[in-house]
């Protein structure tokens, strides 16, 4: 089976006014909840994981002796918030997981297939 990434996208000050409200978060935590166990009781569930904001990034340049730099590689209006790495026969059963990711968190969610090991 192939392994897919489903990353979930968003506007952080958007998520963080939503956040404010404990009904609104309160609700969103047991949809993904929900989901999560669907997926693990699916037997897709690989990993999966939240984030902390863009302002707790650091980027490391390994070619260097540089420090790191504090904040986000890149600056956009809808970074990565968190993801799910499951496993999937094909690519419509894995836009399936990734449809209910995307209405169980309401926000948008990317799908992206892994590179396939080389053969040893």
């Amino acid at each position: 089976m192939t392994q897919y990434l489903l990353s979930v996208h968003g506007d952080e000050t958007a998520n963080a006014e939503r956040a404010a409200d404990p009904a609104v978060i309160e609700k969103l935590y047991a949809q993904v909840d929900a989901f999560n166990q669907r997926v693990r009781d699916s037997g897709a569930w690989v990993f999966a994981g939240g984030l902390q904001p863009t302002s707790t990034a650091a980027v490391v340049h390994g070619h260097n002796d540089a420090a790191p730099t504090e904040g986000p590689r890149n600056s956009v209006q809808e970074p990565l918030g968190g993801f799910w790495v499951i496993e999937a026969a094909n690519r419509e059963a894995a836009l399936a997981w990734a449809r209910e990711a995307s209405a169980a968190c309401e926000a948008p969610v990317e799908l992206r297939p892994f590179q396939e090991e080389p053969e040893a």
